[in-house]
């Protein structure tokens, strides 16, 4: 399958007294019963502030050449930056572009562009991520989130290779290059791709606008993330090259090992679309394919859910992108109650280490040949 049948894989109606009207009613009823707002709170801007330090003081530091001659120091600041990367990426930027800082659009567009700060394009993250990923998740061919370089298979849906098989073990070194293919070539592919495909249309920007606002992004980005440390920092080039290769790596590393758990998963469904009336349909409607498609993890780690905004709580997050994830602690109880009154499975990994093993044994049978999804 291929994003031409982006157009005609439909989702069946929820239908009354359905899950979804059932989950949806008990969240609501959540934030009217207890007079809250579903969007961000004091904590929520207290963390934003504190994520944008982690990343800006460690490169104030390293630029000011408060580093002197200790390369270590030098390249701890980069680590602290790549630690700044990820909580940004998850914490901040991720519930901006989904609009989930405030009702006031500008608010949440002002907040995203952040994104462009750290090297990426918003409009394209949310044509992955937004549309494709939250729509599609898990299918072969239209979601973006899974159809990643040939020699990483994430679906029983695409096709096997030899080199698959030892795709567990090697996996985690493209994983903790995802930032820095992001920050060069990923953005401009996915902009023609997605011209392609008329996406770029639905956000009204025209293909040569979006490339020329890439470049823009990446020659500031470029400017200030390697062009001034390489002038201020008096460390000599190839120690400010590491550093920015640490950044990128732990970035990239910490970002996937958030991502990737949540629906790379043995327990996850994996359905393809059926042929009915020469149209395209999954089986289950959506509230129901998203539950079968994602899994939470380490739901009482108190710190990794706050570092990483929440995204331990996936299953709150796709069902309800319209919540700052501040309340999914809150909310996870209405939806595991409801999925169990449905009879529905609600995936959970008791740690996060838990879940990374679990993780790197579904890409160890999705290497085999003889692996099947359920």
């Amino acid at each position: 399958m291929n994003m031409k049948k982006l157009d005609i894989v439909r989702f069946p109606p929820k239908g009354e007294n359905s899950f979804y009207d059932t989950v949806v009613s008990g969240v609501k009823g959540y934030f009217k019963t207890n007079a809250i707002s579903p969007y961000a709170n004091t904590a929520m801007w207290v963390k934003t502030f504190v994520m944008l330090l982690l990343y800006v003081v460690p490169y104030v530091l390293m630029v000011s050449g408060v580093a002197g001659n200790s390369v270590w120091l030098f390249w701890g600041f980069w680590f602290l930056m790549g630690l700044g990367m990820v909580g940004i990426g998850a914490s901040v930027m991720h519930d901006a572009n989904h609009g989930t800082y405030s009702p006031n659009k500008k608010v949440n567009s002002t907040i995203g562009s952040i994104l462009e700060i750290i090297g990426g394009y918003s409009v394209t993250w949310k044509i992955q991520h937004n549309l494709l990923h939250h729509t599609y998740t898990n299918i072969a061919g239209l979601d973006d989130d899974i159809n990643s370089v040939v020699f990483l298979r994430f679906s029983p849906r695409q096709p096997r290779y030899w080199f698959h098989r030892y795709q567990y073990w090697y996996a985690w070194f493209f994983y903790m290059i995802m930032t820095l293919y992001w920050m060069t070539a990923k953005d401009y592919l996915q902009a023609i791709r997605y011209k392609k495909h008329g996406l770029l249309n639905k956000q009204k920007i025209s293909l040569k606008k979006a490339l020329f606002r890439i470049t823009l992004y990446k020659l500031f980005y470029y400017g200030y993330i390697l062009a001034l440390p390489l002038l201020f920092s008096d460390m000599p080039w190839y120690a400010v090259l590491t550093g920015f290769v640490i950044m990128h790596f732990t970035a990239g590393l910490f970002l996937a090992c958030i991502f990737q758990p949540s629906h790379i998963m043995e327990e996850s469904a994996f359905a393809e679309p059926v042929t009915k009336d020469s149209a395209l349909y999954m089986a289950d409607s959506w509230a129901l394919h998203e539950v079968g498609n994602t899994t939470n993890f380490a739901p009482k780690n108190r710190f990794l859910s706050w570092f990483i905004g929440g995204l331990n709580y996936q299953i709150e997050h796709h069902l309800f992108t319209w919540v700052c994830h501040v309340h999914y602690p809150k909310i996870a109880p209405i939806v595991r109650s409801a999925a169990t009154a449905f009879g529905l499975p609600y995936h959970e990994q008791p740690t996060f280490l838990k879940a990374l093993l679990q993780h790197a044994k579904m890409l160890k049978k999705l290497g085999r040949k003889d692996f099947l999804p359920a």
